[in-house]
């Protein structure tokens, strides 16, 4: 069995906020994990802090439900969480 990775951590606490519908790997798959055997895309852990890619669901307040990843993800890591919102889609 492969050993859980911190990004795994952070990708199943962003995906249970409500009106985050996915992770989103950027324009070109860049915001990514990348770990033996996977990829955990949306998630970037970094000397820079934390990238946190995400598809929100239509009609969701927008900068609250960014503001909720980030506090989210603040309390997993250290050093600063910057949140994207790459794409808004109806479900």
């Amino acid at each position: 069995m492969t050993e859980r990775d911190r990004s795994e951590d952070i990708a199943d606490a962003v995906l249970a906020i409500d009106g985050v519908v996915g992770l989103h790997g950027g324009m070109f798959g860049e915001a990514a994990t990348y770990l033996p055997g996977r990829r955990i895309a949306g998630i970037r852990i970094g000397e820079d802090g934390t990238e946190v890619h995400v598809t929100l669901e239509f009609g969701v307040a927008v900068r609250e439900t960014a503001d909720t990843v980030r506090s989210t993800v603040a309390a997993m890591v250290d050093g600063p969480v910057h949140v994207t919102v790459e794409d808004i889609v109806r479900v």
